[in-house]
């Protein structure tokens, strides 16, 4: 049940049907009107600025168009118990005890899909696709949890997803990453002694990825060239299964794990070329040096393009090196023909913050690609800073050269890392801070949460309750004191919250509402020590008033940590 756009329709309905009584010649339905909860300062339960958009596109005055419309409101609208005229024409609504009633009973019967707009879109979301030489860092965990919850989110209002990542396992990095495991093997085979040469990667798993593999084989390993195959197959099998492991850890699951080297060797890049020399999109030229690039260094060379301009890009991209061979730009435009190709009604990307100058290329090729069928919407997610006792956290690093997931699940919980690397938006920097993350207190949002429901669980054991699926409401007549409506306007807020949320990809907004959701229901409690006609329990018997709230609450504490798969606690 979403309350805004049930009464913004009941209105503007109302509205249309007497638009010749209100002098209404422009009627531009929905465009800038909404309806909203209030600032706590008012007491109505919702308000609407139809009056004041109406009145601007007829050139009437707000107000007088309000006090029409008030009228028309309480004479034609049951729900609404009294309509008040604030400002320069927004209406303030009351609703009704009975309204009230209907619509908690409503939302009582959608129970674990209230809040769902019920969209049916198929999405492909790709997210993490960190490169498989080696263990996931910080960075990549940002965006491993922003993926899988947005795709928790987008599934809980109706929506189809495919949550996918791009094995990048062709090119240098590869060799590089194989010629590491080679040596190490070399190492612990031959006591030789590891060179930490330019490209190659020093960390202690290349080491466990080499006991692995001269365990399980018989090789001489004599040299590189002979055991490319086989080492390169094996160290990279160990690879992905300690960034599964990694993901598993955080919660995080793929539905596909597609492979560079499979869209090469397929001979994708080669289909993708051939449909936009169909379409006009690619040519044969010369392209200028790089930004910072020495003129006498750059070698002008023939070679394909893609004309990356026509869609809003600052210079056309080169799809073959000097050489010829495929630049890593084409085959990421393999991989999203690919998608195209799989029919998806959205894709998403979801970027590290040093792909920021990428975006434009690819969502252009992907235009390109599906003849303007398809989009490609990027989301980057920036930096993370570690924090502890007021200044940057230097932690052990397992893996060489930067901080690991491992490194970071050895400190704190799955469940906190997941909610506070959501408790900002994606395209801001965030600071992880230790201390917070394990405090007991309202100031780590996390706990503030869990504690809630560890809270009401409590109050239902104090009073030995059984909730029932569907509690029986209609007897009530009604009656919330004021900080029971405080937390029913909130629980009203919680589909607009997953319609913003899903519609602007910006599932950080969940944690903010559940902690707001939080905060008022332990400052409710709190009232109940300050005034014992507010104490939930008296004599052992819980009011009537109470087990309605308890019970909201509980149905949107569930949805909401579902989508961001965090636990709610029984007890603390």
């Amino acid at each position: 049940m979403n309350i805004f756009d049930r009464y913004l329709k009941e209105i503007l309905n109302l509205i249309e049907k007497n638009k010749k009584k209100l002098d209404l010649k422009e009627f531009n339905r929905f465009k800038g009107i909404y309806f909203e909860i209030p600032p706590s300062n008012f007491d109505s339960d919702l308000s609407t600025n139809v009056c004041l958009i109406l009145a601007k596109i007829n050139k009437l005055d707000p107000k007088k168009l309000a006090i029409k419309i008030k009228e028309l409101i309480e004479r034609n609208i049951s729900d609404f118990k009294n309509t008040e005229i604030a400002g320069p024409g927004f209406l303030n609504i009351y609703l009704s005890e009975k309204a009230l009633i209907y619509i908690l009973s409503d939302i009582f019967k959608e129970g674990k899909t209230y809040g769902s707009g019920k969209t049916n879109f198929s999405y492909n979301i790709e997210f993490v696709s960190a490169n498989p030489t080696g263990p996931m860092h910080v960075g990549h965990c940002r965006g491993a949890i922003f993926g899988d919850v947005l795709s928790n989110l987008l599934k809980f209002n109706g929506n189809k997803v495919t949550k996918e990542y791009y094995i990048n396992d062709y090119g240098n990095q590869i060799r590089n990453f194989v010629k590491s495991v080679y040596l190490r093997i070399r190492e612990i085979k031959f006591n030789e002694k590891f060179v930490n040469e330019k490209d190659l990667y020093p960390g202690e798993y290349i080491k466990e990825i080499a006991k692995k593999i001269l365990t399980k084989n018989k090789s001489d390993f004599n040299s590189l060239d002979d055991n490319y195959d086989l080492l390169s197959k094996e160290a990279l099998n160990y690879s992905m299964e300690m960034i599964k492991n990694d993901l598993n850890k955080l919660g995080v699951s793929h539905d596909n794990f597609v492979s560079e080297k499979s869209i090469v060797e397929k001979k994708n890049v080669e289909s993708a070329i051939k449909k936009l020399r169909l379409t006009k999109h690619v040519e044969e030229g010369y392209l200028d040096p790089p930004k910072g690039e020495d003129h006498k260094n750059w070698k002008k060379t023939k070679r394909l393009i893609f004309k990356s301009v026509l869609f809003g890009d600052d210079a056309n991209r080169a799809l073959q090196k000097n050489d010829g061979s495929w630049t890593y730009f084409a085959n990421d435009l393999a991989y999203h023909y690919n998608k195209v190709s799989r029919n998806y009604d959205k894709l998403i990307n979801i970027l590290g913050a040093d792909h920021t100058g990428y975006i434009k290329r690819i969502e252009g090729a992907v235009k390109a690609l599906s003849e303007n069928k398809t989009v490609l919407e990027c989301k980057v997610t920036q930096l993370v800073k570690l924090f502890k006792n007021g200044s940057p956290y230097k932690m052990s690093k397992r893996a060489g050269d930067f901080i690991s997931v491992t490194d970071l699940l050895n400190e704190v919980n799955k469940d906190s890392i997941r909610f506070m690397m959501l408790n900002r938006s994606n395209d801001v920097e965030l600071e992880f801070d230790f201390d917070k993350v394990l405090e007991k207190s309202k100031d780590n949002p996390v706990f503030y949460v869990q504690y809630c429901h560890a809270r009401i669980q409590s109050i239902l054991r104090s009073a030995d309750l059984k909730l029932k699926k569907e509690p029986q409401i209609k007897d009530f007549d009604g009656n919330f004191n004021k900080f029971e409506r405080e937390i029913l306007k909130k629980v009203f807020e919680w589909p607009k919250i997953i319609k913003t949320s899903s519609s602007k990809y910006e599932p950080h907004r969940i944690p903010f509402y559940l902690y707001e959701l939080a905060t008022l229901f332990h400052s409710y409690w709190s009232k109940g020590n300050e005034d014992l006609k507010f104490k939930f329990i008296n004599d052992g018997k819980v009011k009537k008033s109470v087990i309605i709230i308890i019970q909201i609450i509980l149905i949107v504490l569930q949805n909401g940590m579902n989508i961001l798969n965090v636990s709610l606690p029984n007890k603390m």
